[in-house]
């Protein structure tokens, strides 16, 4: 019963951060323009 309840209180936890990161909103920043790299580039 006791693991029922710490799932209980974490999963109430995640929802509580969850839904406080959404209200408050992503954070202002800047982006990139340029994508990045995903591939090492070939050498001769």
């Amino acid at each position: 019963m006791r693991a029922l309840t710490a799932a209980a209180i974490g999963l109430a936890a995640a929802l509580a951060l969850v839904f406080t990161m959404t209200a408050v909103g992503a954070p202002e920043g800047r982006t990139f323009p340029e994508p990045l790299r995903t591939t090492v580039p070939e050498h001769p």
